[in-house]
Formats: C-alpha cells, sequence, structure tokens
C-alpha cells in the first residue's frame, strides 16, 4: 500500500480524514505566503500565524474528501471560534502527515513475489502478541 499522505484524526465534533497532497500544499503555500516546511516549522516552534492553523485544518479537510463549503464551516465554527493552541497539534500532525505520511501508514516492500510489511517485526516471533493470552 503506497503512502498517501492521509490521517484520520478525532476533532471537533467527530472523527475526519485529513490530507493534503500536491494541489492542498500549492495552496497552503498561497494562504500562508510560505512553503509546506516553513509553515511546519512555525507550527512546530511556536512562531505560527493564526492563518497557519485555519488553512492546514481546512485544506486538509477538502482534500481528505469533504467539500470545501463543509470544511470552511467546520473551520469556522471550530478553528476560529475556539483558542487557537486547541487546534494546534492537529494542524502539526496534518501537515506532518502530508509531508512525510502517517505513522501508522504501512510501507511496504516487494521480496520476490511476496509482501512484506517493514513496520513490524514481531509477525514471526515466539512471543504471544498483546491480545492474546501467554501459556499456561
Amino acid at each position: 500500500m503506497p503512502r498517501d499522505a492521509s490521517i484520520e484524526l478525532d476533532w471537533a465534533d467527530g472523527t475526519y480524514a485529513f490530507r493534503l497532497a500536491w494541489g492542498e500544499l500549492e495552496k497552503l503555500q498561497e494562504a500562508c505566503d510560505a512553503g509546506p516546511y516553513v509553515v511546519l516549522n512555525r507550527l512546530v516552534d511556536n512562531t505560527w500565524r493564526v492563518g497557519d492553523l485555519s488553512n492546514v485544518i481546512r485544506l486538509g479537510l477538502i482534500g481528505g474528501g469533504m467539500t470545501p463549503v463543509d470544511a470552511l464551516q467546520k473551520v469556522r465554527e471550530y478553528v476560529e471560534k475556539r483558542p487557537p493552541m486547541e487546534n494546534l497539534m492537529t494542524a502539526r500532525a496534518v501537515l506532518s502527515a502530508g509531508l512525510v505520511g502517517a505513522p501508522e501508514e504501512q510501507i511496504e516492500k516487494k521480496v520476490g513475489r511476496r509482501t512484506r510489511s517493514t513496520t513490524s517485526r514481531t509477525g514471526k516471533s515466539g512471543s504471544p502478541r498483546s491480545t492474546e493470552a501467554a501459556p499456561q
């Protein structure tokens, strides 16, 4: 499964898909008058502007499949009417996923005819899984 820069987060009044693909990143760059990594650095080092937060979240919702009108309405209600710090972590997570991929996305490598996931190396260990009872 290729990485597609999408992330699903509990935010505002539900669980939403966010995605900043190339087109959304270009729009973010225009809206914030800065490249995406500059915006991410501002979010990380707390030199962000309020527009950084609202634009990342709005464009992330649109990229995740929400209509632009609905995304704007959500941002007006849950970002612009709230203290900025409430949305800082969400904006960081959405932009980070857009630039480097979401942490839970699997990276797979083809080995011969098999495909193996590189996200877990415990699948073949003798240890019980955390959801399995230990042998008696």
